[in-house]
This record gives structure tokens, sequence and C-alpha cells, in this order.
């Protein structure tokens, strides 16, 4: 039987009659999801709503977090009890130690309280989420969450060599391109030659069986095992000189300490993420609000180049096994000729993830952003406020409405926060979502301190 993600209330779009029960199938999600609003709008809160309804269902997620916000679904908090709330309140303006006192503590538990029994939830609902589910976040490039091996697609094998080298090719390219970023390279595949020639060496080494480390490219730049690339000749396509500057870039590279960290912790290993632990479904968040902008698109990259390589490798299925979800895309998958190194992935996965089982959402403030392949592979809306007219333009165009019958532009500048209009998967009538309340405490963005608190204290 299909589970049902109850979502909130449904209401009818003029007259705003409550319908009841705002569900949907989940196998709904196969044809993807589009969250979109202004700052506000309660976007985040409602796709944090949707991933705790996939997570009761029993079906694992893994999450892009940009801004920090979806750690949140780490404070799936069992219970109201104020001493567990206390360390995640915001202390009032001006408390001189920064630490919530123990009225607004109560205030907060309260209001936590009377939201959530509002939509029938109480702590018995609570626990048997909690207990349900299991909550990991991974910092690249930083040790405040799980540490991530960013580079395990150059420098350790991997079996897909044997059975799947495209997607291997894919990984690598997008590791390749990491360190030439680092080094303040060109990282282009496209265009740039010492990513072609890395490319080479580096598969040269992974395909007969070995690794691919730094310090064996280095060795490999000094003393080629190859004498030409395409159709030229080592020398005429990257000078000794060149290579010898390169390879004293990877030393650098290597030899710093600061990169030690992109080299440290678990391998990427998309499929161990989807995998319950102790009989919890997982909700595996990847958080990169602490890396800069370019740092963000190389980083995701190499991760979504692997989830793509995961999910080409499940079995074909027509109901939800896994949801990857995608918060604050702006940026990501933008329109052409704009061509980030997240921009093939997340295509890709709109396009083709349906037929394995897997279903993505992603979000964003800006849908002027969105490359048409992403929005036209979306089967589900949901449209909180848009403030701009080119932005209820742009959402109008990707349903398919006519812009000059199309009632939807109105409404969505009128909307209130918390407030989205839906159109479903199947069907193109549309309707009022009223998210619920979110089980999981919603505080804000997590800095790197809170996400290490937050480790420590998870089991």
């Amino acid at each position: 039987m299909t589970p049902t993600l109850n979502l909130g209330a449904r209401y009818t779009l003029d007259s705003r009659t409550n319908l009841g029960a705002y569900g949907i199938p989940a196998h709904d999600l196969l044809t993807h999801g589009v969250i979109v609003g202004m700052t506000g709008s309660g976007k985040t809160g409602l796709l944090t709503v949707l991933v705790e309804e996939v997570l009761s269902a029993q079906v694992p997620c893994l999450l892009i977090d940009v801004k920090g916000d979806l750690a949140n679904l780490a404070l799936a908090l069992p219970s109201f009890d104020p001493s567990a709330m206390a360390p995640w309140v915001e202390a009032d303006a001006g408390d001189d130690d920064g630490i919530a006192d123990p009225p607004v503590v109560a205030s907060a538990v309260e209001t936590r309280r009377k939201g959530l029994a509002s939509w029938n939830i109480d702590e018995a609902k609570l626990a048997a989420y909690a207990k349900g589910m299991h909550v990991r976040v991974i910092t690249p490039g930083s040790e405040a969450g799980e540490p991530l091996h960013l580079l395990s697609a150059l420098e350790q094998r991997s079996t897909r060599w044997d059975g799947a080298p495209a997607a291997a090719r894919a990984a690598l390219s997008a590791a390749v391109s990491l360190v030439l970023r680092l080094t303040g390279r060109d990282a282009d595949p496209g265009r740039s030659r010492e990513h072609a020639l890395l490319s080479v060496l580096a598969e040269r080494r992974l395909s007969k069986g070995g690794t691919s480390t730094l310090g064996e490219l280095m060795a490999d730049l000094n003393e080629p095992p190859i004498v030409q690339i395409g159709d030229l000749e080592l020398d005429a396509f990257v000078s000794p000189k060149l290579r010898a500057e390169l390879a004293a870039d990877l030393n650098t590279l290597v030899a710093s300490p600061s990169f030690a960290s992109w080299r440290r912790g678990q391998s990427i290993d998309v499929g161990a993420w989807m995998q319950k632990v102790d009989g919890r479904t997982p909700a595996t968040i990847v958080s990169v609000a602490h890396l800069d902008d370019a740092e963000k698109q190389l980083v995701l990259g190499v991760v979504l180049e692997e989830v793509l390589s995961w999910v080409r490798s499940q079995p074909g299925s027509s109901r939800l096994k896994a949801l990857v979800a995608f918060d604050e895309v702006y940026g990501f998958v933008p329109p052409h000729p704009a061509n980030p190194p997240t921009k093939r992935p997340i295509v890709a996965l709109m396009k083709q993830a349906r037929a394995f089982g897997v279903g993505c959402v992603i979000a964003t403030q800006n849908p002027m952003d969105l490359d048409y392949r992403a929005l036209s592979n979306a089967g589900t809306w949901m449209l909180g406020r848009l403030q701009t007219d080119a932005d209820r333009a742009r959402v109008v165009e990707g349903l398919g409405e006519d812009k000059k019958k199309s009632v939807l532009a109105g409404v969505l500048k009128k909307l209130g926060p918390r407030w989205f209009v839906v159109r479903e998967a199947k069907g193109n009538q549309l309707t009022l979502l009223n998210p619920r309340w979110a089980m999981s405490y919603l505080r804000g963005p997590m800095t790197g301190r809170e996400l290490a608190r937050l480790r420590e204290a998870t089991p």
C-alpha cells in the first residue's frame, strides 16, 4: 500500500474553504517536486515537513543544505521537556551570557506544544517519529559535522571502474575539478588542459586496479608514463615546465594543513548513506553553509555526481525508495548558457531518477534561476508568495498556463506566510495548502559550533 504524506490542511483556491487534511501519495514524488517562495514564505518549513513525512514512511532521504537550516531535522525532540529544548532556544536580545533564560525557554516550549497540538501531534507522536529516524550531518571541508573525503573518487579505487566506467569517469572529473580549483587553475573539464592531463593519468592507474593519490600523480607529472594525449604528443599538449609547475602546486596543496580536511573522513558512499541505522530510517544532510560560493559549486558537483551514479545503479521501481532534496538551489542549476558543475547531475536526476524509484525535490526563492529542463520534469509544484512579476510569470509559464487567462499570478502575489498553491502530479487543479507544524524544532541556521555540539550529543 502506498503511504500518504500528510502535509497539512487543504483549502479551496477561491473561497479558502477548509477541505480537511492535505495528503499526497508518496509515489507522486517520483515525478519530482519544486517548492518556490520568497524569503519568509515558509518554504524551508514546508520542505522540512515533507521530509518528515517521507521519513515517517520509512523512505531514506539525502538532503543538500546550503544555508544550514535543514540540520534542524536533527532537533526532533521527542518531548516538551524544557531541559532538552533549552540549549537550542535563542536568548533575548541583549542577554549578557547569550543563554536563554528559563522564562524564554518556557515560552518557546509552550509555543511548540500549542502549535503541534493544533495539528493533533502530541508527545507520543513526537517520540515515535524521533525513535524511527536517524539524522547525520556531513560537513565537507570541516569537522563540525562528519568530515568527508571529497577526493575519494580520485584517490581511492571504486568497483565502478569494472562495471560502470562512465559513472566512474564522471565522479573522477568532478574530483579533478575540485583539485584544480583549489590550486587556482582552470577547473573546466571542457577546456582545461591540466584537467585532461590529470584525468588521463588518474584513470590509467584506477582502471588497472590501483590508487591515484596526489603523491602518485605528482610522480607521474614529473616522470610521465604516457607519451601522448589524444592526437598530440604529451610535451606539445602540456610542456614539461607546466607539468613541473602543476606538480609543485599539488605538493603545496598536500603540504597545506587546511587542505587536509578535504581528504579526511569517510569516502563518498551514497549507498551506505541510504541504509538504515539500527533499524531507523536515515536522513543524511550534506551541509555546505560554511563554504564560499565557488567551493559550494565544486563540492556539491562532486557529491551530486556520486548521487547520480548511485541512482543509476539501482533496479527499476515504481515506488518511492529514496528522496533527494536540495534547499536553496539558486545558482546551482541556472538557465543556459551557465554551466556550473552541479547543473549536469541535477538535470540528469530530474530526468532519470524516477525510473529507479528516486524522487527529487528542489526549493528556491527565485524560479527565474532554474533551468527549464529541471522545471519541465517536475510534477508537483508548491508555490508560496512571489514578489516580482518576473518570478510569477516564470512559474505560470513553467506550469504551461496561458499568461493572459491564468489567475495564478494574482493569487501568488497575495499569499501570506505558510500558504502555498499546489498543483499535484496528477491533474491540473490548483488548491491551497497550509502546512502543519514541523515536528523538528526550527531554530534557524546552525553554526559550526552548534553542529559540533549536535554531533557530540548524537548516539
